[in-house]
């Protein structure tokens, strides 16, 4: 059984006693039966927005050390960094990720997994019992717009095409949709006839639209018809995809499990390994203005490519501590978010291994 992105947060964050995720670690601790996972497949009924009510206890509480507690995604909302994590906690910075402050208001305290803007005021971020939540003035303040705490599977990444249509995904091939910005959800099946209940750990786009989520087992899942259909891609390795990225060139990245990175220069059709560094899993990465991508993992991993990803270099932080994203920050830096909350490196590799 290969470790699953799941597994990589129980992983990223045991040095604080894996505080919400190790519970995920295989797939009958979470289902239990063969009929939830049916319930992920079949497609139901729109979830309303407006029927979701959340009581004031359940809003995420002001703390002041949030930015050194668990944090798992980040984002820009034009010129604002925002990141999202454990509690409900939503962190943001209007200079580059020298200051940051709480939202002002969450409506959740679940461990939100991913965020993403459509614009600098448009955003979404999706987390555990398959939550959703929406921005609308750039991640001051957030709503729930979907729940199932019935069915408590996580999700694990969040896309939007446009303000209106948007994808939810997770574990167990959990996935849901929206048309009308968030207002109703369905789930959906990744294609007619998938047997497989594979974890969907990330959803992104090409540069060209083609939109991608990475899987288990070497799978990357592909549609290049706006989502409306999804094709199995087969890559050559045998582990979990965490997460990818659709780069300036065209060419996409995906990346996850012992330093494993692919690199496709054809929409995802087909896939060669990158030459890797490290055997230290990735689970986040972003490429700045001027073409750097920058990888952030486990035991303190941060890989640069100068290249289009052809090629990386990695540096060991010294912290040894696990990292889940990363994303340019102001004068010639990157913010990286995981166990210790977030931390600030040079965007060079040649620069984060200076002598200090």
């Amino acid at each position: 059984m290969t470790v699953k992105r799941v597994e990589f947060m129980t992983m990223l964050f045991s040095s604080i006693a894996a505080k919400f995720r190790a519970q995920v670690s295989h797939k009958s601790a979470l289902l239990g039966s063969a009929v939830a996972l049916a319930s992920v497949l079949a497609v139901t009924a729109p979830v309303q927005a407006a029927d979701i009510d959340v009581v004031p206890s359940e809003f995420a509480v002001q703390a002041e050390n949030a930015t050194s507690k668990l944090l798992l995604d980040a984002a820009k909302a034009g010129d604002r960094l925002v990141a999202v994590g454990e509690f409900g906690h939503i962190v943001l910075s209007d200079d580059g990720g020298k200051t940051w402050t709480q939202a002002k208001e969450v409506r959740s305290q679940v461990a939100l997994n991913s965020v993403m803007f459509v614009n600098d005021k448009v955003g979404f971020a999706a987390g555990h019992d398959a939550t959703v939540l929406k921005t609308t003035d750039g991640g001051d303040t957030w709503r729930v717009f979907y729940r199932d705490t019935d069915f408590e599977n996580p999700l694990l990444a969040v896309h939007f095409e446009d303000e209106n249509k948007g994808y939810a995904v997770g574990a167990f091939s959990l996935m849901i949709e929206t048309m009308d910005g968030g207002e109703t959800w369905k789930t959906r099946p990744v294609f007619e006839g998938n047997a497989n209940d594979y974890h969907l750990n990330d959803i992104y786009k090409s540069k060209a639209g083609t939109i991608l989520m990475p899987s288990e087992f070497g799978i990357v899942y592909r549609s290049i018809d706006g989502g409306a259909t999804f094709e199995e891609i087969q890559t050559s390795y045998e582990g979990s995809f965490w997460s990818g990225l659709g780069l300036s060139d065209g060419s996409i990245l995906v990346y996850g499990m012992r330093g494993n990175i692919y690199r496709s220069v054809d929409e995802g059709l087909t896939w060669t390994p990158v030459i890797a560094t490290t055997k230290k899993s990735f689970g986040g990465g972003v490429e700045l203005d001027d073409g750097t991508v920058v990888l952030s993992g486990l035991n303190g991993a941060v890989a640069y490519s100068s290249d289009m990803g052809k090629s990386f270099e990695t540096y060991s932080r010294p912290d040894r501590a696990g990292f889940n994203a990363v994303i340019g920050g102001a004068d010639d830096t990157v913010i990286i978010f995981g166990a210790p909350g977030l931390r600030v490196m040079p965007d060079t590799y040649e620069a984060a291994n200076a002598p200090s």
